[in-house]
């Protein structure tokens, strides 16, 4: 990159359709990475579930993986490393405290292949009609930890906050992460919610924390038969929006400013205005 960019950061989000058979995805985040890689992001973001949408929610539990050892993660290292990218990889399941459960965790490797954060989902979905119902507490277990990593690109930090999918919901989570550059957001919304309620919070939370919102989804119909909102996508400080893909897997790109950031902090300085 050139002098003059070396405050901006080329940021990737992936927008899958993943399907119950585990090699089946990998072998699409890889491709995706590459091409995303290849695009000159340095930073690539994966949905929630990227590596499974199984045919039942049990699915996950049988593939689960001990912290720090397993081929999920040692998949995703060498991604990171081959690609020379910071890969921040939507979620995958860990083992938990009860043997039923799974941690809904996000892990972030940096261009080395070493993992330098982790974030296991607060929040768990729960939502049900007459034909629809999601009980995500039934096979996860909840994290307690909020999320965030900062990351050196171009000789500048860059401070990213870490949620998942329906933490979207829950601003005083967005609150408690301080100031950052951007908040990621690997998801797998519903179509049922995703129509109404998706980019109305994702340019909710961009507005009211004055940053980016980079959101990586799930993007059609599972094999599952479930079916997912998609429209991944990337929001400026001011909550305009950059970038999207509205279905189907690829990926969408833009660039991170910090100029852009100082400008919307300075002329509206909200943040500094907060009482509580």
């Amino acid at each position: 990159m050139s002098e003059s960019n070396s405050v901006e950061l080329k940021i990737a989000a992936i927008q899958m359709v993943s399907s119950a058979s585990l090699q089946a995805n990998l072998e699409t985040a890889s491709r995706l990475i590459q091409a995303a890689a290849q695009d000159e992001a340095q930073v690539v973001v994966l949905p929630e579930y990227f590596c499974i949408m199984g045919l039942k929610d049990t699915d996950k539990v049988d593939i689960r993986e001990t912290f720090g050892s397993g081929p999920i993660q040692a998949e995703l290292a060498e991604l990171a490393k081959a690609n020379s990218i910071y890969l921040i990889a939507g979620t995958i399941p860990l083992e938990a405290k009860d043997p039923n459960k799974v941690l809904n965790t996000t892990l972030v490797f940096g261009p080395d292949g070493q993992r330098v954060a982790r974030y296991d989902k607060i929040h768990l979905f729960g939502f049900q009609t007459n034909t629809e119902r999601y009980q995500e507490s039934e096979t996860i277990e909840a994290g307690e930890i909020p999320g965030i990593v900062k990351i050196t690109a171009n000789d500048t930090e860059w401070t990213l906050g870490l949620s998942i999918c329906y933490d979207l919901r829950f601003p005083e989570l967005y609150r408690t992460l301080g100031q950052v550059d951007c908040h990621i957001i690997p998801a797998a919304f519903t179509y049922t919610t995703g129509k109404d309620h998706w980019e109305i919070l994702l340019r909710a939370r961009a507005i009211e924390n004055q940053c980016y919102v980079l959101a990586s989804a799930q993007g059609g119909i599972h094999q599952n038969q479930r079916r997912t909102w998609g429209n991944t996508m990337l929001i400026d400080p001011w909550g305009s929006i950059l970038s999207t893909l509205t279905e189907g897997e690829g990926f969408i790109s833009g660039v991170l400013s910090k100029e852009k950031l100082n400008e919307v902090r300075s002329k509206l300085p909200a943040l500094a205005h907060r009482k509580l």
